[in-house]
């Protein structure tokens, strides 16, 4: 269906979710969020997709950050509910059965930065610039940046860029573990769908669950997130796709994956 704000693409078995409004440097407001979630759950839904990329329209902008100009109206309870509705979208794209790659093709500040950082991974252009600048605007993130930052680059590190509202590059991010990969502008999106594609010919049950137990293991205690990874493994033991990789090598030929 099509959205005011977003595009939703398919190539081939790759999702493309495209933030579209450059004139506003893809800056999120109520009605992006609503446009992202719709699209994100369409994709979700759509079983030719086996991956999603999500970047932002132009070439100065993945998403510039929250819209000040929405957000210097609202009231607390109006601040809650795009609070809630940022964290809508985080809870989706990790709920997603399908890996979710950002493709940081610029500025991504305040909003931006908790995106990406909601993705499962991120690649960036050598443009791109990351921060959370919200105490210069006499706030916090609000879009889960304050937890899922350390949860990339360490307590430490995340207090300094959140604390001092710094941006940094694409290297420093790189450097410091928040982007998985740099690539030269013009080279990024086909580099995040390369990726996508990868991901997209593994078997998707597999896929899944992979994310499913390192999402919800991660903060769990370690002996609980291994026992979780082992129930994880030995279910897909009774998965119609569990046979056909493995019936698959064995055969020497491309396994052909049913998502089941």
């Amino acid at each position: 269906m099509p959205y005011e704000t977003v595009l939703l693409e398919r190539d081939g078995n790759v999702a493309l979710i495209t933030i579209n409004r450059p004139d506003k440097l893809n800056a999120l407001n109520p009605q992006v969020c609503r446009d992202l979630l719709g699209a994100l759950n369409e994709a979700a839904c759509d079983d030719a997709v086996g991956a999603i990329v999500i970047t932002g329209a132009g070439d100065k902008s993945f998403v510039a950050g929250a819209d000040i100009a929405a957000m210097s109206k609202m009231s607390p309870m109006e601040g809650r509910a795009f609070a809630d509705l940022g964290h809508a979208i985080g809870d989706t794209i990790a709920g997603c059965p399908k890996p979710v790659i950002a493709a940081v093709n610029g500025f991504a500040l305040g909003g931006g930065t908790e995106l990406a950082i909601a993705c499962d991974v991120i690649y960036a252009s050598d443009k791109a610039k990351f921060g959370q600048p919200e105490v210069k605007l006499g706030i916090i993130p609000g879009f889960g940046g304050t937890q899922r930052l350390a949860r990339l680059v360490g307590l430490q590190k995340a207090k300094e860029l959140v604390f001092s509202g710094d941006t940094i590059d694409a290297a420093e991010a790189l450097r410091i573990g928040l982007a998985c990969a740099v690539f030269p502008h013009a080279e990024l999106l086909a580099k995040a769908k390369e990726l996508a594609r990868r991901m997209a010919a593994a078997g998707p049950v597999a896929v899944a669950q992979a994310k499913r137990a390192m999402n919800h293991g991660y903060d769990l205690p370690l002996p609980a997130a291994l026992e979780l990874e082992k129930q994880t493994f030995a279910a897909l033991f009774g998965t119609h796709d569990q046979q056909e990789g493995m019936g698959a090598f064995l055969a020497k030929r491309k396994p052909t994956f049913q998502g089941k």
